[in-house]
């Protein structure tokens, strides 16, 4: 077995478990798509609503299908003892990290990139003015949030309680993204600074201004922080009783 075999692996459990499928994929993908389209018909100016809130709505993508989606994974192979079974081969752990993140960020990127597509034709929400930097703070920050949800696993105790133990961490990133509208200018100006340093905030920011250099060093120092973490606490086997 090699990196891409694990890829492959990370991949074909992905696509083939329907309640992941419903949570991290039919749920982001129908409020990036769908948010945008009410803005776009139920405000005045309709065209430049829809387009605010797609860019927001891309943190729930990341934070949903990147982070949650690892996370959760990553806890139930632990807890099924699959991960100790692939460390019993050739595999490095390098290797079985390596290809489940890698596998995450492409899902993460095609369904981003999808929704953008989606929008442009249903709710006139114009393409990036530049996709270069669009595509790498998609991709940065895909991978970020990635490493972020493998380090996160530390802290779940069973994998029956990963899915809810990621819920408060994608509704604090749509809205310092704001994926929830106004909802964030309510909000005290400390609050909104704190919202800003989030990667998802850093991610959404290059990709609406074209800005990648503050931004860059927000999601290197994120995924720096996420490799360490990982390298400390991250667990194999389930925790004994």
């Amino acid at each position: 077995m090699s990196l891409a075999a694990t890829y492959k692996l990370g991949a074909r459990l992905f696509w083939r478990d329907k309640a992941m499928l419903a949570g991290s994929v039919i749920t982001p993908v129908g409020l990036t798509v769908g948010m945008p389209l009410l803005m776009r018909h139920v405000q005045a100016d309709g065209v430049a609503w829809a387009t605010q809130t797609f860019y927001g709505s891309t943190a729930l993508v990341l934070s949903i299908t990147g982070f949650m989606n690892i996370a959760v994974a990553l806890s139930m192979r632990r807890d099924q003892l699959v991960l100790k079974r692939l460390r019993s081969t050739m595999l490095t752990d390098v290797q079985i990290l390596a290809g489940e993140i890698a596998s995450t960020v492409t899902q993460t990127v095609a369904l981003v990139i999808g929704c953008l597509l989606v929008v442009r034709f249903v709710a006139d929400v114009p393409f990036p003015d530049n996709p270069v930097v669009f595509v790498a703070a998609t991709l940065g920050g895909a991978l970020c949030v990635a490493v972020l949800g493998a380090a996160y696993t530390a802290a779940i105790p069973r994998a029956e309680l990963a899915a809810a133990m990621t819920v408060p961490v994608f509704l604090v990133c749509g809205v310092g993204a704001g994926a929830m509208g106004p909802l964030l200018d309510l909000l005290p100006s400390w609050v909104r600074a704190g919202f800003d340093l989030l990667p998802t905030s850093a991610a959404v920011h290059a990709m609406k201004t074209g800005e990648f250099a503050a931004p860059a060093l927000n999601l290197a120092v994120w995924t720096l922080a996420g490799l360490v973490a990982i390298r400390l606490w991250f667990r194999w086997e389930p925790r004994r009783s």
